[in-house]
């Protein structure tokens, strides 16, 4: 026959052969011993905020806005100013990590293109924050409270995290305030989603809804293992499968957001690419050998310097293994310039270790997230090396900058009557002027201005 209680008492006898050392024992009806994470949540619910931001978006007409429609009809190449506005609120989850500074870790998503920025706690009260600074690639975002009598989570280090360890998600999901799930580390180190440009994911079964992003994963402790970010749902909604960010690469991120207000990454300067098995063979590795292969050294890159070369494969960074292209990106993409890295290889079937000195990415310029370059937004810069003025290497589709009216190759030779040869000069002049922008284009050997408001 059921015995209900034998049942209880062995739940609970599994249950506290882990170290759960923030579980404390309760007593069903019964009397039998239950485990419990409430005296954990205790503390930890406090430091987990509720995120409100406001945004007002120009609402256009999008035939206006086709090229081909404006060419078809002869309609002059000018931005169409907006029919209306109207603001947009939406809700996420931030975690502090700083009481006595109301520092506020978030996913860079939830703020983005944001007016004002607001956060609840869990005692009701609402304080409008600042944005101190964001790392898009990582999607993670750094906000600044002025309050007292704050709490705050702990980091751990996520680098000893296995797969079956417990997690606890706290976060806000739909809107509806705090809310706490369980579950398991599913698995580790997943790369390859598309979601960030840097991914090392921690994979939980633990319920990660729509609101979770920002909010915190904690161990069974109450110690930040790493910030809740995706999901993947086919109805967007939770079906087991949730993603966070490592607290080791949160905070190191967070480190250079507070110390330069920027993430300022390094680079060694090589091409990778995935083992296949007839790269395994070709290559004589052994069978379940892991890694990232590299298939070119960039002359004068930190990597030539150091003495790597292609056909070498990564296998480790700094002793930590290394299985794929999307881990070996993740782990050099937390380093900063001038950190030297530890690369264990396997070249010519010897292992080696190489050490490398990170130098400044050769990457294109982005402008800087503030209210009066909203008109940007969307475009990444670069020096012309072909002369005078900056050009605009890359334009995301339907973006603020794309609605303007600019074109990817567009070289920027003034703004507001000052001229520009890098992004600080293009910053400072785009300062003059609050209300709108005055551009001086070069577009394929024709010279025009431009005015957006």
């Amino acid at each position: 026959m059921f015995n209900q209680s034998k049942l209880y008492s062995l739940i609970g006898a599994l249950l506290l052969s882990f170290p759960l050392s923030a579980a404390l024992p309760a007593t069903d009806t019964s009397g039998a011993p239950m485990p419990s994470l409430a005296p954990m949540l205790k503390k930890v619910n406090s430091a987990v905020v509720n995120i409100s931001t406001f945004a007002t978006q120009d609402v256009y007409n999008p035939l206006l806005n086709d090229p081909f429609f404006r060419q078809f009809f002869q309609i002059p190449n000018q931005p169409q100013q907006p029919r209306q506005q109207r603001q947009q609120q939406s809700a996420g989850s931030g975690v502090i990590v700083d009481r006595e500074k109301g520092i506020i870790i978030t996913n860079y998503h939830v703020v983005k293109a944001s007016d004002e920025v607001h956060v609840a706690l869990i005692d009701g009260r609402d304080f409008p924050a600042k944005v101190i600074g964001v790392d898009p690639e990582l999607d993670i975002a750094v906000l600044d409270i002025n309050a007292t009598g704050l709490n705050q989570v702990e980091f751990a280090d996520s680098g000893q995290l296995e797969v079956g360890d417990f997690v606890v998600a706290i976060g806000n999901p739909f809107g509806l305030g705090q809310t706490v799930t369980t579950g398991i580390v599913s698995a580790l180190g997943r790369t390859g989603l598309g979601i960030e440009g840097y991914e090392n994911f921690i994979q939980t079964d633990a319920s990660i809804n729509p609101g979770n992003s920002g909010g915190a994963l904690v161990s069974v402790s109450g110690k930040l293992i790493g910030i809740n970010t995706a999901i993947i749902g086919p109805s967007g909604g939770n079906v087991g499968i949730g993603f966070a960010i490592p607290a080791n690469m949160v905070k190191s991120s967070m480190k250079q957001i507070l110390e330069h207000g920027e993430v300022k990454r390094g680079q060694i300067g090589v091409n990778i690419q995935e083992i296949s098995p007839s790269l395994k063979k070709a290559f004589n590795l052994k069978n379940g050998q892991q890694g990232a292969l590299i298939t070119g050294v960039v002359e004068g890159s930190p990597a030539k310097k150091a003495g790597l070369k292609e056909g070498d494969l990564v296998i480790s960074v700094d002793g930590v293994p290394t299985t794929s292209v999307g881990q070996l990106r993740s782990q050099i993409g937390v380093k900063a310039i001038s950190d030297e890295i530890k690369l264990g290889i396997i070249r010519d079937g010897q292992s080696k270790t190489v050490v490398v000195t990170l130098e400044k990415s050769r990457q294109p310029e982005k402008i800087a997230k503030s209210a009066q370059y909203k008109v940007l937004e969307g475009a990444q810069f670069e020096e012309n090396r072909e002369g005078k003025g900056i050009v605009i290497s890359q334009l995301a589709p339907n973006s603020p900058a794309a609605y303007n009216g600019l074109q990817p190759g567009d070289v920027i030779l003034a703004a507001n009557k000052v001229s520009v040869n890098s992004l600080r000069e293009l910053e400072a002049a785009l300062k003059r002027s609050d209300k709108e922008v005055l551009l001086h284009i070069n577009r394929r050997g024709s010279l025009f201005y431009l005015v957006i408001r």
